[in-house]
């Protein structure tokens, strides 16, 4: 199978001009990768608000499996914008593996959750995950099963921000990545990243375990990390280590830090 997602074109480019690179597009794929036209999927993408990104295209409800490393995924190619699997994220979820063993595993705005499954793989102790939509709390247990791991793996429905402020069960490794922007009916406001991500990281960080690492990370391209989070605590831009090589293209499509609390030195060297 081919996913093909094509991006709206700017003002700039004549529509007849668009439509004929795209049908040359989908004339020659077939060809080139020796698959049958059928097994190509085609989507057109344009900017996307809140959560309109998530929102059902289809209903086919057919489910493919696709290999990470140790792990199985399941995608589905039809019935949403996206698939359920980011993969400009696969060398954050391989250093979540790497680093798992043992740990308390956190994953905020999970998703369907691909993460806690490589880090329920590589020995985490347990995994929590937490999302808001239930249709991909439901898509994250289908991944649980698919790779035959156990009831240590939590799957929690929540409002990320409401569950951090109300709880204080500790983390040895924690991975934030939020989105741009989230409506929130029930709370009857709405997430920007750039906005509350302050607010966001310091919760987080009181989640956090003596000794452990919060990996922030999200996609909105104008992001600035707010200075007061970089003095209170060790940030190390982690975003070029976390592009694997198809990305290279476009390294701007994800951010990433390296978040930990400061030692007694570093604080000292601050004065």
């Amino acid at each position: 199978h081919v996913h093909v997602q094509e991006y709206a074109p700017p003002k700039t480019v004549a529509p007849e001009k668009a439509r004929k690179r795209l049908l040359d597009a989908l004339h020659i794929i077939p060809q080139i990768l020796e698959i049958p036209a059928a097994n190509l999927v085609l989507k057109t993408r344009e900017r996307q608000r809140g959560s309109a990104q998530y929102q059902k295209q289809a209903a086919r409800g057919e489910y493919l499996p696709v290999r990470e490393g140790a792990a199985t995924f399941l995608v589905n190619l039809h019935d949403y914008l996206d698939t359920g699997l980011f993969l400009d994220h696969r060398p954050l979820r391989r250093r979540i593996y790497g680093e798992a063993r043992d740990k308390r595993f956190l994953n905020l705005f999970c998703y369907t959750a691909s993460a806690s499954v490589q880090a329920a793989l590589g020995g985490a102790a347990h995994t929590t995950s937490v999302d808001l939509s239930q249709t991909y709390l439901d898509w994250a247990h289908r991944n649980f099963d698919a790779n035959e791991l156990d009831s240590r793996h939590r799957l929690i429905k929540a409002d990320v921000m409401a569950w951090l402020a109300e709880g204080d069960s500790q983390y040895d490794l924690i991975l934030c990545d939020p989105p741009t922007f989230s409506n929130t009916k029930k709370e009857q406001r709405v997430f920007d990243v750039q906005r509350d991500h302050v607010t966001l990281i310091e919760r987080c960080m009181r989640r956090l375990a003596p000794g452990g690492t919060l990996y922030f990370s999200n996609n909105y391209r104008g992001f600035k990390l707010d200075p007061a989070i970089a003095e209170r605590y060790h940030c190390e831009d982690i975003s070029a280590a976390t592009i694997d090589f198809d990305y290279t293209r476009r390294p701007n499509i994800h951010k990433a830090w390296k978040i930990t609390a400061k030692t007694d030195f570093q604080i000292l060297s601050q004065k």
